[in-house]
């Protein structure tokens, strides 16, 4: 499999900031909110969405039917 040079330095960039904070999660993420509070800028959250169930196709009541 051919590598992705810029995969690769998203990868590495993103190792190298984990590794800042130990690859502790909790930190990354008041580290990230820190970050996105100096910003200024506003950022919205979105409530999450609903998975779509596929339709089943069901073959008992085909059955019950015919």
């Amino acid at each position: 499999m051919v590598k992705d040079p810029i995969v690769e330095e998203v990868r590495d960039i993103r190792d190298s900031y984990a590794k800042q904070f130990n690859y502790d999660l909790d930190i990354i993420y008041r580290d990230l909110k820190e970050l996105e509070t100096k910003s200024g800028k506003m950022f919205i959250s979105l409530p999450p969405k609903r998975a779509m169930r596929p339709e089943r196709k069901d073959s008992r009541k085909k059955q019950k039917m015919a």
